[in-house]
């Protein structure tokens, strides 16, 4: 463990724009719904009839988790109930990044020269994190007493987002033990987080109708922490579980790197054949790719089955009281309801696929880091082929998941027009290429901070998330490609903007392609 608070200063450094992004603007997202529910039910009446419809809609429970009250504080933590995962999302991929990531790269084995400890980088990024998601439950926590919302209920509420972080920050750290490559560390990782949202869900609706399953929600640090019930019973015990794994994780991951050798990981390396030839770039790119691609595609053929399943639970909910659909109906900026529901999840569909694409993109990055893009130039291979045949998945791989998804939402809801929903998800499809657009440039540029790509999707994640809410002026809302894509289904389309996105990522593209001819490789 010596050298662990230097490390964890290094940590700071290094991350001091990204870690306050996440833990102090994931801690304020909440705050900005309590003006928005006052507005939509300015009386109990109206949250009380609002409750009792949502807390036994299958499609709600599904997104939200189960709502058990008809506060102001119970609604609001009710409708954050996503959140938990993207805290749990940050948590994990940070602890990987400086474990894993940083041993690949040969950082760690260059600080490991000096009096460093054999644990000391992986308790300086485990402690770190935690610090960070307990920031971001103080930032919550304070964020909600300013709003006037009971203490005990704001401490609880914050003790849930925090528990979180530090629970999958076990996750990440278990992960970074298990294989040799980031890449497939963050795969795991991100499939444990999603099979914890699964079980969570799985449970939640179960207990809707017989509670068979009901149980299936204990087995999930994400159903633990949604059943602290913040500003109602205000359940404390759920949050010592998760603590409880969170040292039971700290411990596992501690005794795991003990046990495998340096730059190694626990579960063998799948080693491929002596030799091999791929015949051209585009070859070697689909072997490269071919893997995201299909499960970005699975994740969003299972995302479409929710959105799609869920369109027809927010019928009923309207069905079952004139006045929400008008409410509904006012959120969406459309006078059909069932058109302003799918024109709001395709706008969140376009922004994970636009993840989706950065992450395609940013794999230049990772093969220039690794040597292979040396190698492979050596060839009598262009640079523009080399990394055209890549940008190929980058940006035509984001149609594909889109088109899955779209295809998936309109079979599962066949009361609906399967060609307006396929529509309104490929529209998303120009944002999503400005967004990876941006990632080339970083990479062209900027190779050794191309990670600051993902600050793109950040910002557009917040502007979706809190732009409205908040009202904020309209030139920060149209700093998102995502605000001039038309609403579809349901609304005007126009061809202008999507051309002007699609000609703005043309040039984007240009201008970074232009720049990795010119500068060195590796840099």
């Amino acid at each position: 463990m010596t050298g662990t608070g230097k490390l964890i200063r290094l940590i700071l450094r290094r991350d001091r724009v990204v870690l306050p992004l996440w833990a102090v603007l994931l801690g304020l997202i909440p705050a900005a719904y309590v003006a928005s529910f006052e507005e939509l039910f300015p009386t109990e009446a109206e949250r009380v009839t609002y409750a009792q419809v949502s807390e036994s809609n299958a499609g709600f429970v599904t997104l939200y988790g189960p709502l058990h009250g008809s506060s102001l504080g119970e609604l609001v933590a009710w409708r954050a109930g996503f959140l938990p995962v993207l805290v749990a999302l940050c948590a994990l991929l940070t602890v990987i990044r400086h474990t894993r990531a940083d041993e690949e790269a040969g950082r760690t084995e260059l600080i490991g020269a000096a009096a460093i400890g054999r644990h000391a980088p992986l308790a300086a990024a485990f402690i770190t994190t935690c610090a960070a998601s307990l920031l971001l439950g103080g930032v919550l926590t304070a964020a909600m007493l300013g709003q006037g919302m009971p203490a005990e209920g704001s401490m609880a509420f914050g003790a849930e987002m925090a528990s979180t972080g530090c629970a999958f920050a076990g996750v990440g750290a278990i992960t970074a033990q298990l294989t040799s490559s980031a890449r497939s560390a963050r795969s795991i990782a991100i499939v444990a987080l999603g099979v914890a949202f699964v079980l969570r869900v799985g449970g939640d609706v179960s207990a809707l109708g017989n509670g068979a399953l009901s149980w299936l929600s204990w087995l999930s640090p994400i159903g633990w922490v949604q059943h602290l019930f913040p500003y109602g019973v205000n359940n404390w015990w759920p949050a010592g579980l998760t603590l409880l794994f969170t040292v039971v994780a700290a411990i596992a991951a501690a005794v795991l790197l003990a046990r495998r050798d340096f730059g190694a990981g626990l579960l063998p390396a799948r080693l491929g054949p002596a030799s091999a030839s791929f015949g051209s770039p585009f070859a070697l790119a689909w072997r490269l790719h071919r893997g995201l691609l299909l499960g970005w595609t699975i994740g969003f053929t299972l995302l479409g089955l929710i959105f799609g399943g869920v369109g027809g639970s927010v019928v009923d909910l309207a069905s079952d009281n004139e006045g929400l659909g008008d409410i509904f109906a006012r959120l969406g900026g459309s006078t059909a309801l069932v058109d302003s529901y799918f024109a709001g999840t395709a706008g969140i569909v376009g922004l994970i696929a636009a993840c989706y694409a950065v992450q395609a993109t940013l794999r230049l990055r990772d093969e220039e880091q690794a040597g292979h893009a040396e190698a492979v130039l050596t060839t009598a291979v262009s640079r523009y082929t080399w990394a055209g045949t890549n940008l190929f998945f980058a940006l035509l791989g984001p149609a594909v998941v889109l088109t899955a998804e779209g295809l998936a939402t309109g079979l599962a809801y066949p009361q609906g027009d399967l060609g307006a929903i396929l529509a309104g998800t490929l529209v998303q499809l120009p944002a999503v290429w400005v967004l990876a657009a941006l990632a080339v440039l970083a990479f062209g540029l900027i190779p050794r901070l191309s990670g600051v790509a993902w600050a793109a999707p950040a910002l557009c994640l917040l502007i979706l998330l809190v732009g409205q809410t908040l009202q904020l002026d309209q030139w920060f809302l149209d700093l998102s490609p995502f605000t001039h894509v038309p609403h579809l289904p349901g609304g005007d389309a126009s061809a202008t903007p999507l051309i002007t996105l699609t000609v703005i990522a043309a040039a984007l593209t240009a201008t970074g392609l232009a720049a990795l001819h010119r500068r060195n490789i590796p840099d």
